[in-house]
This record gives structure tokens, sequence and C-alpha cells, in this order.
């Protein structure tokens, strides 16, 4: 199982003494993935957002900076909002990205539960899955194709032209992330595409069902089960105790969820809440590196075997320094218990 971290390069700012710059916060970004790859992690992934607070609003370009300064880990999205987005520009962003990291650029493309980017780029938020749909189509088009005939409704066509570069993976690996609707997961197998779920809440056995939707639509489909890879995304925080952990994770937390939650309807995060989900089926993996590695297994088996977890740490709105060692301690004590 790979294990690695996701960023949202997220600044939430709540504690004014701790606020820095952009720039100084780019480079302590930097940092941790150096951080992870000398941690022996195995991925790293960049979000994408456009709003205050967030610095991912081109991953593209982070993933290419941070490639320069290491060797061995991969470079994904996490994830490419593909509905707003051209993606021919983005096949050419993660081809070259593939170049400079030498076959080490992988992406994962969503929706996106963030819905700032569709105004933004002058997209109408009722064609939301349309827009997906018909992107995802020609992105897979030109990852297979050096010379793409195309045509749609959301972009002019192309006849017979090519996209450059080609990266130097063949194919480049593209992941399909999804929430919890029952069609994403379908459309993942249909494609026999890889599929990176995002957990961040509730019971994580309760995306079993789903995540069964997602192998009988490939069988159905006709893909090999080998191919029909499943990656879990979900918010955590390691450290040497579980009780230390959870008194450095929660405040940021349960402010960032709350802060979230009045955008889109959520209930507030009460204590209750986070430490239902601190249980032994609750999707947060927080703890010490034994318990976490512990429900990483048990996640694991309740969802029929996943080849992937990446810990999102930002929401807890952690310093730096914190999060550097809790890298640390994800890749010196929970990866080789997973293993």
């Amino acid at each position: 199982m790979e294990i690695g971290i996701d960023s949202f390069a997220a600044m939430f700012g709540n504690d004014n003494s701790r606020q820095i710059t952009d720039t100084d916060a780019m480079a302590q970004l930097l940092a941790r993935v150096v951080h992870a790859e000398q941690s022996g992690l195995d991925v790293f992934g960049i979000g994408e957002h456009h709003r205050k607070g967030f610095l991912d609003s081109a991953p593209a370009v982070i993933l290419s900076a941070a490639a320069a300064l290491t060797n061995r880990i991969r470079l994904t999205s996490a994830v490419t909002v593909l509905s707003a987005a051209d993606p021919v520009r983005v096949f050419q962003n993660f081809a070259t990205l593939d170049l400079v990291s030498k076959g080490r650029a992988e992406m994962v493309v969503g929706r996106g539960s963030s819905i700032e980017a569709f105004p933004l780029f002058g997209y109408d938020l009722m064609d939301y899955d349309e827009l997906f749909a018909e992107k995802l189509g020609l992105l897979l088009n030109i990852q297979k194709n050096e010379f793409v005939t195309w045509s749609g409704k959301f972009r002019p066509a192309l006849k017979n032209l090519p996209v450059y570069p080609r990266p130097a993976q063949q194919p480049l690996p593209i992941w399909l992330g999804v929430g919890g609707t029952p069609q994403s997961f379908v459309r993942a197998g249909t494609l026999g595409m890889p599929l990176m779920v995002a957990i961040i809440g509730g019971e994580t056995q309760q995306f079993a069902p789903l995540v069964d939707l997602y192998r009988q639509a490939g069988k159905k489909a006709g893909h090999p089960p080998d191919q029909l890879k499943v990656g879990m995304h979900s918010l955590g925080y390691v450290a040497k105790t579980t009780k230390q952990a959870i008194d450095e994770f929660y405040p940021g937390y349960v402010q960032a969820m709350n802060k979230v939650g009045k955008e889109r309807g959520w209930p507030p995060m009460t204590r209750a809440r986070f430490e239902a989900q601190l249980g032994t089926r609750g999707a947060l993996l927080v703890g010490s590196a034994e318990e976490v590695a512990e429900k990483i297994v048990r996640h694991s088996n309740a969802l029929g075997g996943i080849s992937r977890v990446t810990f999102q740490m930002d929401t807890a709105d952690l310093p730096h320094e914190k999060l550097m060692d809790s890298i640390g301690l994800i890749g010196a004590g929970v990866k080789p218990l997973v293993q």
C-alpha cells in the first residue's frame, strides 16, 4: 500500500501570532514535500482552490517546483477541478510535470467540491456534471492519442490536432476523485480508471457499497481487477501519543470545519461528533502511529483492499513544525506497520 500526503496549501490564519507571508508558506510547503520523500512516503498531492487562504490555484506549478527538489516521490493533483478547466492545457501541464520529474507525475481529476472556479472561468454551475463528463472524455482521449479528433458542447472541436508534449509515462496516470455520489463510482469503474475516494467524515465502511459498485462496473466493462485500484483520501494527523494528536489537531479542525460548514449547510462540529469519528470505524486518521496504522488496515479490509492512502492535515491549521513532525512519524511509524 502506498502512503502519502495531500495538501491544499491552506493558510487559515486562526492564530494571528502564527501568520506568515505567502512566500514563506510556499517555501514551507515545498520543505514538507522534501521531508515526505526523505521520510519514505510514496506520494504528495496538491489540491486546487481559488479563494483566500489557499495557495494551490496552480498545482502543476507547485508540483514542478517540488519535482526539482526531489527524486523519488510521486507528485499528483488532489484534485484537479476538471469541470472548470481546459483538458488540453491540463494534460499539457501534467505531461510537462512528468518530463520535469522524470516520470513521477499523476493527476486526480474531479468535479470539485468548491464552486468558486466555475464563475471565475465563466462556467455555469447548472452544467456541473455535464461539463465534467464531456471534459473527462476529452482528457482520456488526449491521454491515449497524440493526434486528437473530438467534438463537444462546451469547447471548440479538435480535428486530428496533436497535443504536446507527450509525457514520459505511457500512459500518464489519471485517477478519478469522488465523494459520495454512486454515479461517480460507476463512471470510474466503467472507464477502468483508478479511484480516489475522499472520506472526510462519518464511517469509512459506509463507502463499501459504493466501492463495490465501482468494482462491479469495472468488471462488467471488461477491465481486469488489478486495473481497478482504490485509494483513500482522509483527514489525519499523527503524533507520539493519541492524546497529543487529539489535543493538537482538534482546535484548528473544529474552527475550519465550522467555517466550511456555514457555507455548505453542515451542522456545527462538536467534540462529541469529533470523538465519534476517532472511533474504530470513524473516518479521521488521528492518533499515534500504532493506532492509525491499525485503523488504516481496518479501513482497507472494509473497502475490500486499498492501494493508496493519503493524509490531509491542512484542515487543522497546524504550524509547519507540527506538520513536519507528523510527516516523519507517518513515514517512520505508520508506513512500516501497515506494510
